[in-house]
């Protein structure tokens, strides 16, 4: 049973869009992350639940219970089924963690805390309002700035580019190790591991400037 002692549940949330067109885009590292630790965990199929797709399964060497979990309501809708999924688990806003694409940031850097605004992400700006007041944690992961003159909601819903894949798949496996530190040691060791060797420095908690009113919006509001 996943219930094996009495530990607290963890539930990992990656954001992102459904569907085979948006599989590669900027804008779903959040659901990539989610499914590196899917392999990573041995996690299985999963089941489509709570208006997205859901695993179960143990994390660490003294197993703790931990959730994944890919919201399929697309991006700018993804709290209603985030609240669905805590709710019915009883996760307390402690043990949540949302992973997120950051254009803010350089590509392939890793950015962990435990609250904020939700920094011109249309995403997570949906998970907290569905939460209401208080923190809750998150993972950004950069995908980098967009070229000049290009839409930002263009920009996240396009691919990486040939020269970037390796950087955009070593920072995913990154991010999924500092999750599993995360699960397992908590937001502190998590942050002081992974914060200033992917980073190297410390960023606001907001967008670029521009970015706030359109970002992760495609023609249909995703």
């Amino acid at each position: 049973m996943l219930h094996q002692r009495n530990v607290a549940t963890r539930c990992v949330v990656g954001l992102g869009n459904p569907g085979r067109e948006y599989a590669d885009t900027r804008h779903n590292v959040g659901f990539r992350v989610v499914d590196a630790l899917v392999r990573k965990w041995n996690a299985g199929r999963g089941r489509k639940v709570f208006n997205g797709k859901l695993f179960k399964t143990l994390a660490g060497p003294s197993p703790v219970p931990v959730l994944l979990f890919q919201p399929h309501t697309f991006m700018n809708r993804s709290g209603s089924a985030v609240r669905d999924v805590a709710g019915f688990h009883k996760i307390d806003r402690a043990d949540l963690l949302i992973v997120l694409d950051d254009m803010a940031m350089p590509l392939g850097q890793l950015r962990l805390r435990g609250g904020g605004s939700a920094g011109g992400h249309n995403g997570l700006a949906d998970v907290l309002e569905a939460f209401g007041a208080g923190d809750v944690s998150r993972l950004r992961v950069g995908i980098g700035a967009a070229p000049p003159r290009m839409d930002a909601a263009d920009y996240v819903l396009r691919p990486f580019r040939a020269g970037e894949k390796e950087k955009i798949e070593q920072a995913i496996e990154h991010a999924a190790q500092a999750v599993e530190d995360w699960v397992i040691e908590g937001i502190e060791y998590a942050m002081g591991k992974h914060n200033s060797k992917a980073t190297g420095q410390e960023l606001p908690d907001t967008a670029s400037p521009g970015t706030t009113a359109r970002r992760g919006q495609g023609s249909d509001g995703r």
